[in-house]
């Protein structure tokens, strides 16, 4: 059974783009389903002087990550921020399991010798 994980949109001086913010639930909904560790998501949008700034903080089972991404278009910054965190959250995964994996290949190396 896949747990979908909380999901927390915001926008921040600006109105609600509706564009952006389904484009950031699809997004969501797939990290959620890549890394069944998620239990939360919060983004919040909000216009800079610039264009916009989206802001990202994930949290699970010994996940917690944030980025933020730039971007013209707030539909744009929520990509950015989604890609940021997904590497993020790629790069935290793998970490976890390759540091068990070489802890069980140190311990298979000790009861050998």
């Amino acid at each position: 059974m896949t747990r979908t994980p909380t999901v927390v949109i915001s926008f921040k001086d600006m109105p609600v783009h509706e564009e952006a913010r389904d484009a950031l639930h699809l997004a969501c909904g797939r990290l959620g389903e890549e890394f069944p560790e998620i239990t939360r998501i919060e983004v919040a949008v909000s216009a800079d002087g610039a264009g916009h700034a989206a802001h990202g903080h994930v949290t699970g089972r010994e996940t917690d990550v944030a980025a933020q991404a730039q971007a013209m278009e707030p539909r744009q910054a929520a990509q950015r921020l989604i890609e940021a965190l997904e590497r993020q959250l790629r790069k935290s995964h793998e970490k976890r399991i390759f540091v068990a994996r070489r802890e069980a290949q140190l311990e298979n190396r000790r009861k050998r010798s």
